[in-house]
């Protein structure tokens, strides 16, 4: 079956509850061989993607959305368990999301991958105030500080807390990673809030740690304000 009739059947049977059906699609294709970070990055994410996109448009009823973020998080779990886990390449993540439970959906599949290609992972989830998350920083001093999947309302704090982090030197040598939510769609929104890297996807997030685990931002004046309003 082709790749976006997959996304779209899985969708459909997402968006209405379909639990059996959603279930059967996914074994069926683990059962021809398919990997299971292969169904994260190619099935699951632009599932998501496209449930994301029309619940902010008002697109989708309540009861869909939430039965539909609920079901793909018990899938996107029951894939998790498949990964083949990569020894540990002893780098740290420390790793936030937005409040939503579509948001805290995206960022699990993020911090599942980089679990499996061997990144130590501490997954806060959402809602979590700066000052703690500034504590734990200082506490644990990771390699990275990642946010993915945030949403517009969450801009000023992550701001807030990127500035922090570069005015009182915490970390020096800790990377600021963002992606996926409302970076995918306010293009240089991650740069102005001086973020060393931007990742589009999971997989991509994967990618760029991988291969950019080094690169820091250049830091200048950095506004955000333009572009607030045009990312909610």
């Amino acid at each position: 079956m082709h790749q976006d009739a997959q996304v779209e059947r899985l969708f459909e049977s997402l968006i209405v509850g379909d639990r059996a059906n959603a279930r059967a699609l996914v074994n069926g294709l683990f059962e021809r061989g398919r990997a299971a970070e292969e169904l994260i990055n190619e099935l699951f994410w632009p599932t998501h993607e496209t449930i994301e996109k029309l619940h902010r448009a008002d697109q989708l009823t309540c009861m869909s959305y939430n039965m539909s973020t609920r079901l793909l998080r018990q899938l996107t779990d029951q894939a998790a368990a498949r990964l083949v886990m990569a020894p540990r390449n002893n780098r740290t993540v420390l790793a936030a999301c937005g409040t939503a439970e579509g948001e805290e959906l995206g960022a699990q599949m993020a911090v599942d991958l980089l679990e499996a290609h061997g990144y130590t992972v501490a997954f806060m989830g959402g809602g979590v105030a700066a000052d703690e998350i500034l504590g734990r920083v200082h506490e644990d001093r990771p390699d990275v500080l990642l946010m993915f999947c945030s949403s517009g309302r969450d801009l000023p704090g992550i701001r807030h807390l990127v500035d922090t982090l570069h005015e009182i030197g915490a970390c020096p040598n800790m990377q600021i990673v963002v992606g996926g939510g409302v970076f995918n769609r306010a293009a240089g929104l991650a740069d102005e809030l001086g973020a060393d890297l931007c990742a589009v996807n999971p997989l991509d997030l994967v990618d760029l740690m991988a291969n950019q685990g080094d690169r820091r931002a250049k830091l200048g004046d950095r506004t955000v304000g333009k572009k607030l309003k045009k990312a909610a």
